[in-house]
């Protein structure tokens, strides 16, 4: 039996992070050099209570403000790519489960296309209005644990889970021999994290317990012998999350200045490959 990995072991000051979104609170990112992330530092005991906020979008269907209804806009967009990709896999059973699936958007493109949709959210609220879509979610993946799926994707999820190392257990348990991951997190490694530092609006601490590079998914998920087939950028991740730092910066969204700085990120990674958020596609070895 391997030994539980102590993610908190030996870690090293990288910067302080602000919760912008909810408390106010000022909490630590450090650096665990093993597996090249950063952790945030307390955990909160009431986690729960940090998602409690009008401005968690993933959680609603909002288009009250300008920003909601440019973050639908590009949602209808990266829809359809996932879908793309999901349709690249060769299955047998076409059996897809989305971990997080919000209020359900993409299981419901998925149903839409021929897929037997499965999926969880720790949201009551977003489970009830994926409900009126016809998407039914439990609320955690204990349901699941004697079913196999084709695909399991987790759309900026991993990020989130707090009992990490059982939880990349149990998603290995639950895929098929030949099935595909698909995990889509933020990189701190890209360009707009490096510029924007304890304003990233992708630290998002903390709600974010973990924050990863190419590395630390290799590495990660290595010890339960699975490797990443490939890797694919999100390039409207850059944009939107530079309007959102740039607010936590200087008080305001500043578009053009936000334009400017996801588009000089995207252009960096075209180099670098350190995109502001990346698509990991594993399978097991």
């Amino acid at each position: 039996m391997n030994k539980k990995i102590d993610f908190y072991k030996d870690l090293k000051p990288f910067l302080e992070c602000k919760d912008f979104t909810v408390s106010g609170e000022v909490y630590q990112v450090k650096k665990n050099e093993e597996f090249d992330m950063l952790v945030t530092v307390p955990i909160p005991e009431n986690l729960g209570d940090y998602y409690k906020s009008e401005d968690y979008i993933s959680h609603t269907d909002s288009k009250k403000s300008l920003f909601d209804k440019v973050y639908q806009s590009v949602k209808n967009i990266t829809l359809k790519r996932k879908l793309k990709l999901m349709n690249s896999f060769t299955t047998s059973s076409k059996n897809i489960l989305d971990v997080g699936a919000g209020t359900g958007d993409f299981l419901k493109v998925c149903a839409n296309n021929s897929w037997n949709v499965y999926g969880t959210e720790p949201d009551i609220g977003a489970r009830n209005i994926a409900l009126k879509k016809g998407i039914t979610l439990q609320e955690d993946l204990s349901t699941f644990k004697n079913n196999l799926f084709d695909v399991i994707t987790l759309w900026h999820v991993l990020e989130h889970v707090e009992n990490l190392e059982e939880y990349i257990t149990t998603l290995n348990n639950l895929l098929s021999e030949k099935g595909r991951l698909v995990i889509a997190v933020p990189n701190y490694k890209s360009y707009d994290a490096n510029y924007y530092q304890q304003f990233w609006a992708a630290f998002d601490v903390p709600r974010h317990l973990w924050h990863f590079s190419q590395n630390s998914i290799s590495k990660l998920f290595a010890k339960e012998y699975m490797l990443v087939e490939k890797t694919l950028p999100m390039m409207f991740d850059a944009y939107y999350v530079s309007l959102l730092s740039e607010k936590y910066k200087v008080g305001a969204m500043k578009p053009i200045s936000a334009f400017l700085k996801g588009f000089k990120s995207n252009l960096k990674a075209k180099t670098t490959k350190e995109y502001s958020s990346l698509i990991y596609v594993l399978k097991k070895k």
